[in-house]
């Protein structure tokens, strides 16, 4: 079974590179790899053939076919999902800590969508075969809400909204340091690494990322926080906090500090998502209640600190 991907171009990427965009959109594989499949006939854009130097524009349509043997058949596996909303087009469902949302190299089973494919019939195809009904991600120690569509029109309605940055997607988490200001916008475009593929960094050359945050707690060399995403780049929150002096608590790969309780990977959690349903326009928010790892860390700098 081949590997179909269809994207629509958002605004933010007017102007990329066609295999820098795609790498950017399908982080799991290797931009040489990408490279590979361009030249191969694989990649197109605007219905016609693409080659790695041509220049996206947006609203553009980019499909792009992988190799049988890239893409393994993705099965249905009866796993427990923690479903917080559902109806005929959309499901919101609470991620654990520690599961992959996707099907990528190394994380072939135990995924999110392996669990979807057990609970649903039909989830919406844009995203190929590897990734149906996933129209956004969060990361695998990230906990909290996601939403997936059900089916194509859904999952196309869902993604404008995404591109008109209409969501509302508020974040918890917990950082180093105290803030003398109670709320602040990072406005810094996030690019990849240019040394660790695994990483990304604040960059002249990235994608605008724009996150908004607010004090909710200051806990002596800690502070919770409320975060806002206006954009969605990979990693962005944790990128985006470590930039400003300020790491997420937990985060292994953008803070060399350590943490005596654990975490298992960083403290940020999904809490609150809304969206309006695609069919009806009416507005639904959703919100995941805070997970036990992040209750104890709380619990336990409060303890420690006198606050």
């Amino acid at each position: 079974m081949t590997g179909e991907y269809s994207f629509s171009v958002p605004e933010e990427s007017d102007g990329l590179r066609l295999d820098v965009y795609l790498s950017e959109e399908l982080s799991e594989i290797s931009r040489s790899y990408i490279s590979k499949v361009i030249r191969s006939g694989g990649v197109f854009l605007r219905d016609r053939a693409g080659k790695a130097s041509d220049r996206v524009r947006s609203g553009d349509s980019v499909r792009l076919s992988l190799p049988e043997n890239s893409v393994p058949e993705v099965e249905a596996e009866n796993i427990p999902l923690d479903i917080l909303y559902e109806d005929e087009d959309v499901i919101v469902v609470n991620k654990p800590k520690g599961m992959v949302v996707h099907p990528a190299p190394g994380h072939y089973t135990g995924t999110l969508v392996n669990a979807l494919l057990w609970h649903c019939h039909d989830l919406s195809g844009i995203g190929g075969v590897s990734r149906p009904g996933i129209v956004h991600r969060i990361d695998r120690d990230t906990t909290g809400s996601l939403l997936v569509c059900k089916n194509d029109y859904s999952h196309r309605k869902i993604s404008e909204a995404l591109r008109e940055h209409s969501l509302t997607r508020l974040y918890e988490t917990v950082v180093y340091g105290g803030f003398s200001e109670e709320e602040g916008v990072i406005d810094a475009p996030i690019g990849r690494h240019i040394r660790d593929r695994k990483r990304f960094a604040v960059s002249a050359d990235g994608r605008r990322a724009v996150t908004r945050y607010r004090v909710i707690e200051h806990m002596g060399n800690y502070t919770r926080l409320e975060c806002r995403l206006e954009t969605g780049r990979t990693h962005q929150i944790r990128v985006h906090m470590a930039h400003i002096g300020h790491p997420v608590v937990g985060d292994e790969l953008y803070s060399k500090a350590s943490f005596p309780v654990r975490t298992d990977g960083q403290v940020l959690h999904a809490r609150t998502l809304g969206f309006c349903q695609p069919h009806t326009g009416e507005y639904i928010e959703i919100e995941a209640p805070l997970p036990e790892y992040f209750r104890k860390v709380v619990e336990y700098i409060l303890s420690r600190h006198k606050i």
